[in-house]
């Protein structure tokens, strides 16, 4: 049955000399797995630049039940960008955020208000112009709303700590040692309080900034099963400063 719809292009890779398999998520919040045939021609209606990580994209596919992989007959550039690709720390953020969304969202399928938020995430970062470095850290840790581990913030007490496990603050520290120090549970408070235009006025420094990318993803991996290590948060921590 062919089927029309929006998605957001989390990752690519070549097979054979003209196809790529592409990993979407699409607006109704699935994930769908798909092979594309992409000619030499510009004028075929399938473009390899067309499935870059994050792209937001409309796609005619050929969906089948039983089928691995479904077949892309058409796409085309539903929201272009006019930043993202050509901004190397835009571009750090992009390929990390790809990456990540792509381990967070492979178990089940997700609420459509989840791509809603993320789209408009992409969107904003493609549109600012500065103050986006705590950009992945704030969208992380939103998006653990929409995955069913979001803390509750009316538990949080000036020196209290920020228990991974069971995703909540405490007053005293349990015996497991996921379990963060009162700065660093201050800091995980004032992110989630934080939205994209805001989070510019709290200053972090780089190391600062790397030391909650590591905190969050542990949280997510605590919360994930197998959830893996991120092979892009290495570049990202050497281009955010």
């Amino acid at each position: 049955m062919l089927t029309t719809t929006k998605a957001i292009v989390l990752h690519s890779f070549r097979y054979g000399d003209s196809k790529l398999i592409v990993d979407l998520l699409a607006a109704d919040g699935t994930r769908m797995a798909c092979i594309a045939s992409v000619p030499k021609s510009p004028r075929g209606k399938l473009k390899k630049q067309y499935f870059q990580p994050l792209y937001i994209i409309e796609v005619v596919a050929d969906v089948r039940q039983r089928a691995n992989l479904q077949r892309l007959k058409e796409a085309s550039v539903a929201v272009p960008f006019t930043s993202i690709p050509f901004d190397p720390m835009k571009l750090s953020i992009a390929l990390f955020t790809a990456e990540f969304l792509r381990n967070a969202t492979r178990r089940e399928p997700l609420d459509p208000a989840a791509f809603a938020y993320i789209e408009n995430s992409i969107m904003w970062l493609d549109g600012c112009d500065r103050h986006f470095a705590n950009f992945h850290l704030v969208f992380m840790m939103r998006m653990a709303k929409f995955l069913g581990f979001y803390p509750n913030l009316d538990d949080y007490t000036p020196g209290c700590r920020f228990d991974l496990r069971a995703s909540c603050f405490r007053s005293d520290a349990p015996l497991h040692t996921d379990c963060l120090s009162p700065t660093d549970s201050e800091r995980i408070t004032l992110l989630l309080r934080m939205n994209y235009p805001t989070m510019h006025l709290y200053k972090m420094t780089r190391d600062e900034r790397n030391r909650m990318a590591d905190v969050i993803l542990r949280y997510y991996q605590l919360h994930i099963p197998d959830f893996p290590e991120m092979k892009s948060l290495d570049v990202l921590k050497e281009l955010n400063t």
